[in-house]
């Protein structure tokens, strides 16, 4: 790790915080808006094929901010209120570094990181552009790049590797998580930021097929969409940074992954609703000004997203999976009879009814406790408040989310893989995830509005309306911190044997036998593989591409064959890369060129095999 480029990268990011705080931004809401920030930068110059200068233009400008600054304050001018730390802050900060830590000594071991996510930042971060139709290396060529541009900024002032990507998009990750805690409106009690805290960690329940050691976006996407609707709640009294939230929260969800415009149309009916609710004129001119501005901040945070449509049919003549192509649609759909819908609907139905599944059972756990959230208020506390009519809305948000699933796999995903229902509960973990995070903001607030003393700066150790409600306050908020302590090491815990049982994996035993390169190449290379599957399911390729950075990389089993046919397959390869033993592999080299060995890189030349640490 360059400590000189992290240290860059933290002062580059900070003078955008400061500077935004300056203009009204609240602290909680600073950190993510600063990234997504320097990430719409990087987009714009990333599409003008100038990634490079746009990363170096990031960090001069955060710096030149931070140091400008920095000679204000000294003169006082423009000096932002302090806010002090809360017990929620040193949680997020502590815990925070911890898992930060575990991350970046994490290897990637997930397939798709290999078939897409670290494979297009390892594109841009030693290429320095976007993918082109000359780059066959990238498969996935529709998906946005919000995500690879986020850490390549990273990456290229800290270094490349594994761990530093999976820090970059943890950084992200914990800032969105920050930003919810911008509704509450009281943050010195504990029982408010402690739920929040605790809740946090009940999330990671649910993304455990993902965990937070991959670069998959599908945490990514509602803790975003909850940063964004935490954001809108916030400012509903000042318009203007309301409404440039929404811009840059739908511009950075749609850039993410194409299936960001679920969430976006969640953040627009949001602020549709709060600009009904909270605005200041009479209806009559409330409502075409809720519209108005509700088309134009979905509409202007969009634009992004549709330069990127149109950069993917300029420069792509092929259909990418997952792309949105209406051609491509009719065309699947059109091969596809009732009976196989039928099928894939069926298997759709009996996953989202088995409560045996985790996801499931969160919409249980999510229906169960604003159930009683609101029973309790209600009737024991005689509070009236919108836990029932949350709940209403996440039900619905609920069934069309599965309906937009299904609409998915029908048709987009090939049929072997629509059929199995092929990361199903990861896709079904996102709005899980985000139920969750929205049941908690809306119950923080109404714990705040049933509190004993409502005006915050009264309030104190004696704002209790008895001394049993102030010792079950206390119980309560004691109860929680060490649950959400307890939760989170649990998850650092989980990350760390994962590595650990991880030791035997492709991608780790390629680092065993040759080191990694990071000049893209088309060098054919044969990696051995003894599994099967592995190859059967390209994932030996796709790692083998990644690691030496070539579009030739080809995974192979099955050597059972004739030493003259043997020979002739070897001589296609400019190197072959032995990861792990391979007896067939091995008897055969040693049959065909008289050689013995078991794992390795080897160069291919006409009558051996020369053994080397690098292509």
């Amino acid at each position: 790790m360059s400590i000189i480029g992290l240290l860059i990268y933290l002062v580059s990011l900070v003078g955008f915080v400061g500077t935004l705080r300056s203009f009204g931004v609240l602290r909680y809401l600073s950190w993510i808006s600063a990234m997504l920030l320097q990430v719409l930068i990087l987009y714009v110059m990333a599409m003008f094929n100038q990634l490079n200068l746009g990363i170096q233009l990031v960090a001069f400008l955060g710096c030149s901010l931070f140091i400008i600054r920095m000679i204000l304050l000294m003169f006082n001018i423009g000096r932002v209120r302090f806010e002090e730390l809360h017990y929620f802050d040193v949680w997020m900060i502590l815990l925070g570094l911890l898992l930060g830590k575990v991350l970046y000594a994490s290897p990637l071991i997930h397939y798709d990181n290999y078939s897409h996510w670290a494979l297009i930042v390892k594109f841009l971060t030693f290429e320095g552009h976007l993918p082109t139709a000359s780059d066959p290396l990238i498969s996935f060529t529709s998906y946005p790049p919000e995500m690879a541009l986020m850490m390549t900024n990273l990456v290229k002032w800290v270094g490349f590797s594994d761990g530093t990507m999976l820090l970059g998009q943890f950084i992200l990750i914990w800032a969105c998580l920050y930003a919810t805690f911008a509704v509450v409106r009281d943050r010195t009690r504990g029982l408010m930021s402690f739920t929040l805290c605790f809740v946090i960690t009940i999330t990671n329940v649910f993304n455990i097929a993902i965990r937070m050691n991959n670069l998959l976006v599908d945490y990514v996407l509602p803790v975003l969409t909850a940063a964004a609707i935490a954001g809108v709640y916030a400012y509903r009294e000042h318009p203007w940074l309301q409404f440039g939230h929404v811009m840059l929260f739908v511009n950075a969800l749609l850039l993410v992954k194409n299936s960001g415009g679920f969430f976006v149309a969640m953040i627009a009916f949001y602020y549709l609703y709060c600009i009904l609710k909270y605005g200041q004129q009479k209806w009559r001119w409330r409502i075409p000004r809720a519209i108005l501005a509700t088309g134009l901040g979905v509409g202007v945070g969009v634009l992004p997203f549709m330069w990127w449509q149109q950069h993917v049919h300029q420069t792509f003549s092929g259909v990418s999976k997952h792309q949105i192509s209406t051609q491509a649609y009719s065309k699947q759909l059109s091969g596809e009879d009732h009976t196989v819908i039928f099928k894939i609907g069926k298997h759709f139905v009996d996953h989202i009814l088995n409560f045996g599944s985790l996801s499931p059972r969160g919409v249980i756990l999510i229906n169960v406790g604003l159930l009683v959230g609101w029973l309790v208020v209600r009737w024991w506390l005689h509070h009236k408040n919108q836990l029932l009519t949350t709940l209403i809305v996440l039900d619905i948000t609920f069934i069309a989310y599965y309906i937009s699933l299904f609409a998915m796999y029908v048709v987009s995903m090939p049929y072997a893989e629509a059929i199995l229902l092929d990361g199903l509960e990861r896709y079904m973990s996102s709005i899980v995830i985000l139920s969750l995070l929205l049941g908690a903001m809306v119950l923080l607030v109404t714990m705040d509005d049933c509190l004993y003393e409502q005006r915050i700066e009264k309030r104190s150790i004696r704002s209790f309306s008895s001394i049993f409600t102030k010792n079950m306050y206390q119980i309560a908020t004691f109860v929680l911190m060490i649950f959400s302590i307890i939760l989170m090491f649990s998850e650092i815990n989980g990350i760390e044997y994962n590595n650990s049982i991880g030791n035997n994996e492709l991608p780790v035993q390629m680092r065993k036998i040759a080191r990694q390169s990071k000049q893209y190449n088309h060098t054919k290379i044969l990696l051995v593989d003894p599994h099967a599957n592995d190859v059967g399911d390209y994932y030996a390729g796709y790692v083998g591409r990644y690691y030496f950075f070539s579009d030739q990389v080809t995974g192979q089993e099955n050597f059972m064959m004739s030493a003259k046919e043997f020979k002739a397959v070897t001589q296609q390869y400019d190197y072959i890369a032995i990861p792990e033993w391979h007896r067939t592999f091995t008897v055969m080299t040693n049959k065909v060129y008289h050689q013995h060995f078991k794992t390795g890189l080897y160069r291919v030349t006409k009558h051996k095999l020369v053994k080397v640490n690098h292509i």
